[in-house]
């Protein structure tokens, strides 16, 4: 049996082990098995180094250990040492641990129009914040800024990936919500936008979901915003990690109609990662 897991804390809420354990159901792969690993961050480097001996080939990584997992890592992709944070785990049969980011090229893949020439503005400071504003640099967005409750922790990420940073939202062509805001209630409290100021953004994407959509989604849908939600986001994203680990490609159509299957306890955060604070962090968009 090769054994898969998503490590997290809190990680009830994911719907990774449905969507990948319906990919391998798709592909006839009857020996393949994702499941939920939770982890508090004082366990979770053991954790981590004990799943190899327990028949485990990889793992996705959510809030809050996605910067633990990288500094596990015994090597680690491109992308991941430039974000600072790691998503998906392999581990080698010498007991090796190799660390990617899906991430950043999940949001690029479910975002659709590449971005560009455009401007970008990103909530959040987190680890999907620190994802996202990496993928659009790395496109040729024209200028990414990043607004945090903290101001600190923007001007840092800022800092550290060469984008910018504001006390205070502007006007853009592409909104992308990397807090936690809207994932325990239908409120956009907590962000710096209200709904009537969404007009001011041709693409909105949240990277919260929850049951029944976000409350930002909808908003924006009824101010005529193209939309792009947190399951999308966690498809594509987790299509990556499943040909990473498989070596197969993704069945992109099973993975979408089970992870946007109801069920009442699959309300998330990302993964992409949430607002300021340890309670916040884990709370984001999963991955």
């Amino acid at each position: 049996m090769h054994r898969l897991g998503v490590l997290g804390w809190p990680v009830s809420h994911s719907r990774s082990p449905a969507m990948h354990n319906a990919a391998f159901a798709a592909l006839g792969m009857r020996d393949w098995h994702y499941q939920r690993l939770p982890a508090p961050p004082e366990i979770f480097a053991e954790t981590v180094l004990s799943l190899p001996a327990s028949g485990f080939v990889g793992a996705n990584v959510t809030i809050p250990h996605k910067e633990a997992a990288l500094a596990l890592a015994t090597t680690a992709g491109d992308a991941a040492r430039a974000i600072g944070a790691a998503n998906t785990l392999s581990f080698g049969a010498d007991g090796a641990i190799a660390a990617e980011n899906t991430d950043a090229p999940g949001f690029l893949a479910a975002l659709g129009e590449p971005p560009a020439g455009k401007v970008a503005l990103v909530l959040g400071a987190g680890g999907s914040a620190r994802a996202v504003a990496y993928a659009l640099r790395e496109a040729g967005a024209a200028r990414v800024v990043v607004w945090n409750r903290t101001p600190e922790r923007a001007q840092q990420l800022a800092a550290d990936l060469g984008v910018d940073s504001s006390i205070r939202p502007i006007a853009a062509d592409l909104l992308v919500n990397c807090t936690s805001v809207g994932l325990s209630d239908a409120s956009l409290k907590g962000l710096p936008v209200d709904a009537d100021g969404l007009d001011r953004y041709a693409t909105v994407a949240d990277l919260v979901y929850r049951a029944g959509g976000t409350v930002l989604i909808a908003e924006a849908q009824r101010r005529g915003c193209t939309v792009v939600d947190g399951l999308e986001v966690l498809v594509r994203q987790g299509a990556l990690s499943f040909q990473a680990w498989t070596g197969r490609e993704a069945p992109i159509d099973a993975m979408r109609q089970s992870a946007r299957g109801s069920s009442p306890d699959q309300h998330d955060p990302g993964t992409s990662d949430p607002p300021d604070g340890r309670a916040a962090d884990a709370r984001r968009a999963d991955r």
